[in-house]
C-alpha cells in the first residue's frame, strides 16, 4: 500500500514528466525591418520623423543635402525613400530625376509644403509613387511606407520569389544592388517606367510575364491608371531596345517576354 508522502510525490513526478513532454514553442519569425533614406532639410522634422519611425522598428538613413542625396541613396540602397521637395543643393524633384535616370526604382514618397494638385502631378510624373503634404499623421506616414515597401517586394518578386537580380540576358545585365540596366558593360538609358517594365522582364527572359504583373511592378497601388498603360510603356521600351537586337514579343492573352536577336 502507497502512504500518502509516497502518493504525493508520485504525482508531481507525473506533472514534472508531463511538462517536459510539452513540445517546445517554434520561434517567433520577424519580417526584416525596413530600410528608409530620409531626405529633409528641415533639422527639427528630419530628428523627430528620425527618432519616430526608429521607435516602430525601422532603419533610418538620412540625408539633409540634395547635391549628396543620390549618393547616399545609391550606398544605402534603401526599402523606401521620404523625399522633401525644397533641399539646399539641388531641388527634390532635380533629386528624384537624376536617380531614376541612373536607374534607381526604389519607391519614392515626397513629403513637402506644396500641396497643389500641379505639384502633385509634376512629382508623380517625375517617378514618385506617392505623395504626402505636411502636416501630415505620422501614424498615416507609417502605414503608407509600409504598404509601399510591401508592394515594391511583391513586385520584385514577379513569379516564384525572384528579386532582382537576374543573370545576363542577350548582352543585357541587371545590377543587383543599384537596379541599373547594363547592355555589354555599358549603361543603358531609360526613362524610370521602362526601366522598371525590363527589369520585370529581366526576371524571366525567353517567358512570358503577364500584364497584369507587370503593371503592379511598373504602376504599384496607382489604382486611377487603367492596364493599358502597361501597353504604352511597352510600346516605349520596344523601341529602345531596337539597337540592342533584343525583342520585345507581345502574346497574345499571355503578355510579353524578351527574345533573343537570331
Amino acid at each position: 500500500m502507497l502512504t500518502i508522502g509516497a502518493v504525493i510525490r508520485l504525482s508531481l513526478g507525473l506533472g514534472k514528466a508531463r511538462r517536459r513532454r510539452r513540445p517546445a514553442r517554434p520561434p517567433v519569425l520577424r519580417s526584416p525591418p525596413v530600410k528608409l533614406l530620409l531626405i529633409e532639410d528641415d533639422p527639427g522634422l528630419l530628428a523627430t520623423l528620425q527618432r519616430t519611425l526608429e521607435r516602430k522598428g525601422m532603419r533610418v538613413t538620412t540625408c539633409s543635402d540634395g547635391a549628396r542625396a543620390v549618393e547616399r541613396w545609391q550606398a544605402t540602397i534603401p526599402d523606401v525613400v521620404l523625399l522633401d521637395l525644397t533641399l539646399p543643393g539641388l531641388d527634390g524633384l532635380k533629386v528624384l530625376e537624376r536617380a531614376r535616370s541612373e536607374g534607381l526604382a526604389t519607391p519614392v514618397i515626397v513629403l513637402t509644403a506644396r500641396g497643389t494638385i500641379g505639384d502633385r502631378i509634376i512629382g508623380l510624373n517625375t517617378g514618385a509613387d506617392d505623395y504626402l503634404p505636411k502636416p501630415f499623421d505620422l501614424d498615416e506616414l507609417e502605414a503608407r511606407i509600409r504598404a509601399l515597401a510591401r508592394r515594391h517586394a511583391r513586385s520584385g518578386a514577379l513569379d516564384g520569389g525572384m528579386t532582382l537580380s537576374a543573370p545576363e540576358f542577350a548582352g543585357l545585365r541587371c545590377d543587383a544592388e543599384s537596379g541599373a540596366v547594363y547592355f555589354r558593360g555599358e549603361p543603358l538609358e531609360l526613362p524610370p517606367r521602362e526601366a522598371t517594365l525590363l527589369r520585370a522582364l529581366l526576371q524571366r527572359p525567353g517567358h512570358a510575364v503577364a500584364k497584369e504583373r507587370l503593371f503592379e511592378a511598373v504602376f504599384p497601388g496607382q489604382s486611377e491608371v487603367q492596364l493599358e498603360a502597361i501597353e504604352v510603356v511597352a510600346y516605349r521600351l520596344r523601341k529602345r531596345l531596337s539597337p540592342t537586337g533584343v525583342q520585345l514579343v507581345t502574346l497574345r492573352g499571355l503578355g510579353y517576354l524578351l527574345k533573343a536577336p537570331a
